[in-house]
């Protein structure tokens, strides 16, 4: 579960609703309300959420293809499990498949191989069990991690694009309410309520910055930050199966593959 990001999210919607109902004016007034739940609903503009949420949403309809689309569930799922690649278990994996293979030769990785969730380390391990030439099993290695991280990287960039229209259709809610507010303030017409329409002006405006950087952005970055984490577990897995093909010794193995790990991860790793 990726406490942080439920953390941030929930903390800083909770500021909001604070900064939005507290009064410190009141504390110099006598009997005066410090608390006052009922402002909550001058920040509730239905006209404000349907152009706001509304237009972006169709604009990623406009903007993605339908496949796009359908793997936001996916998106998110990816992005609430922190703990899926850590590179301390590939590294242990690693290390033991550099044992079986000094011991029994590389065709007995086979069966390890088969054994693993992970596709990639899946078809990592096959690529030498099958003999291939290892600039050639390298390559295609290589060339899967970057088209993996191409794709991630345009998942993140459609919450980029939704944080960036959101904004955008922000003011175009307050030019709207502008515009029917100089409307309501034509004296032939009977004049009109003020109120609303400058509320859907203003209003409009905090609804698309909620979304931009308390919903879309933070959704980017985690992806952005999960790519990182894949991409860093899969260099780790191509750096040790290349290794093991080369006959490796596994304790050195070892102290290869922490090289990718910070400092303070390795002396963790040191005192397990």
């Amino acid at each position: 579960m990726n406490i942080t990001y439920i953390i941030g999210t929930i903390g800083a919607f909770v500021v909001m609703v604070i900064g939005m109902i507290l009064d410190l004016s009141a504390l110099s007034t006598p009997g005066g309300q410090l608390i006052n739940f009922g402002k909550v609903m001058n920040f509730v503009d239905p006209s404000s959420i349907f152009i706001v949420v509304g237009c972006t949403v169709f604009v990623l309809v406009a903007s993605f293809p339908p496949s796009a689309l359908a793997a936001i569930p996916k998106h998110f799922a990816v992005m609430m499990n922190s703990k899926k690649y850590d590179p301390m278990n590939f590294i242990d994996q690693l290390v033991e498949l550099a044992q079986v293979a000094r011991k029994n030769g590389l065709l007995a990785l086979e069966e390890k191989g088969n054994q693993q969730e992970d596709p990639f380390f899946k078809q990592c391990i096959m690529l030498i069990v099958d003999n291939n030439d290892a600039d050639q099993a390298k390559e295609i290695m290589m060339n899967d991690i970057e088209q993996s991280a191409a794709r991630h990287e345009d998942a993140a960039a459609m919450y980029d694009k939704a944080g960036a229209v959101a904004p955008a259709f922000g003011m175009v809610g307050t030019l709207v309410g502008l515009i029917n507010m100089l409307k309501a303030m034509d004296v032939s017409s009977g004049g009109g309520d003020l109120g609303p329409s400058m509320s859907t002006a203003l209003v409009t405006t905090l609804y698309g910055c909620v979304l931009a950087h308390m919903i879309f952005g933070p959704i980017a970055n985690q992806l952005r930050k999960r790519d990182e984490e894949e991409t860093l577990c899969k260099l780790i897995i191509v750096e040790g199966i290349m290794s093991i093909q080369s006959g490796a010794n596994p304790k050195f193995l070892r102290e290869k593959l922490l090289t990718f790990m910070a400092q303070k991860q390795r002396d963790g790793e040191g005192k397990k």
